[in-house]
């Protein structure tokens, strides 16, 4: 029956990895590849011109995205505490 209940909360713990960190690492990706386009039509290989605009698109992501991630941080940890007490018992 523990066993279930750790299973269980691996997978929601991946699963709540994939949901905060998936759209951040997707926009910066993203950004990534129209930079490395750009570096290589016009054969400008300036290490600035790729690191600002993925910190830019950084901040932008966390501050748009920032809600979204406390809150299902935030349920996360109110559930795995809950299945806690459940599993080791109220004093």
């Amino acid at each position: 029956m523990q066993e279930d209940a750790v299973v269980a909360s691996v997978r929601e713990a991946l699963w709540v990895s994939l949901q905060v960190g998936g759209p951040l690492l997707l926009a910066i990706l993203g950004v990534g590849l129209v930079i490395s386009l750009l570096q290589a039509l016009t054969q400008i290989q300036e290490s600035a011109l790729a690191f600002l605009p993925k910190l830019l698109v950084t901040g932008a992501a966390l501050l748009l995205l920032g809600p979204f991630m406390v809150e299902t941080l935030r349920h996360y940890t109110a559930g795995l505490f809950d299945r806690m007490i459940t599993l080791g018992g109220a004093p």
